[in-house]
């Protein structure tokens, strides 16, 4: 599972390296990745403290620090 986990971490990363920020549900689409894998890349991401989230309303937007 860690694998799976870190595998999902770098699409993100590399998602929001090449297309700047995005919404969760925009990465959850663009990567093909379903839901659970982006929450726990998004927590894996933000444990290695490379990651920003900014929430407005509902919506909550991920940056790369």
């Amino acid at each position: 599972m860690r694998d799976v986990i870190g595998d999902a971490a770098g699409k993100v990363w590399h998602y929001l390296n090449d297309n700047g920020d995005a919404s969760v549900s925009k990465v959850t689409s663009e990567t093909g990745l379903g839901k659970n894998e982006v929450q726990r890349a998004i927590g894996w991401l933000l444990k290695e403290d490379k990651l920003n989230i900014e929430t407005v309303g509902r919506a909550e937007t991920l940056s790369l620090k």
